[in-house]
């Protein structure tokens, strides 16, 4: 059984999320956290709950989902799984957080690179990864069949979609990657998004403008 813990961080109100199974194993997902005080909520959840970090997962690397991700890299030593295209992103971070008015460090790490359709295991849990994108170039899901939900990141959000005015986005990419990859999922299925509430594919499906 999988638990699912979801942090809203940084300015940009975004969704971290922490992934755990019975035995303590987890995954830190987009990790967001800016200031000291969210870095220790963060650290605090993971050590009260006695967490053993396994990876550290990224759905895109815009900004505002790697704000922490030096600290919790540096913090938990685990390698960074994400789509070899989104590395260009992940380069960028240090002007783009210059636009904004803030400094930010190129990421110093070990990086491991996901593939569409490969299988992330934690512990007996398994996530299939979808590539999705539009919204940024190498935006991927982790999907969960056995629990019937994803982490999302920016591609899908309640009554909404992705932003795809930024840099490489493309709004017929996104909508034929939720379409063709998301929308093929059980209603059921809960998507756990960047920022927001969550929702169901059925939901979207059924109720979002995008899409009618």
């Amino acid at each position: 059984m999988l638990h699912i813990q979801s942090f809203v961080f940084n300015p940009f109100s975004e969704n971290t999320y922490v992934i755990y199974n019975e035995k303590k194993e987890a995954f830190i997902i987009d990790p967001g956290n800016f200031t000291d005080k969210e870095t220790d909520v963060l650290h605090q959840f993971i050590s009260d709950n006695h967490l053993e970090i396994q990876n550290i997962l990224l759905t895109h690397a815009h900004i505002d989902h790697v704000l922490g991700l030096q600290k919790v890299y540096d913090y938990y030593k685990v390698p960074v799984l994400m789509h070899e295209i989104e590395q260009e992103m992940l380069d960028r971070n240090p002007m783009d957080a210059n636009r904004f008015g803030f400094f930010f460090k190129p990421f110093e790490g070990e990086i491991s690179y996901l593939k569409e359709n490969e299988v992330l295991s934690l512990g007996n849990d398994h996530f299939k990864i979808l590539h999705v994108p539009g919204h940024s170039p190498g935006s991927v899901t982790f999907f969960n069949e056995e629990q019937k939900f994803m982490i999302s990141g920016d591609v899908l959000f309640e009554g909404s979609i992705g932003r795809t005015d930024l840099y490489k986005g493309n709004p017929d990419q996104l909508l034929k990657s939720i379409t063709e990859k998301l929308f093929v999922l059980d209603d059921e299925t809960q998507v756990f998004n960047g920022h927001g509430n969550p929702t169901t594919i059925g939901f979207e499906k059924n109720y979002n403008p995008f899409f009618k």
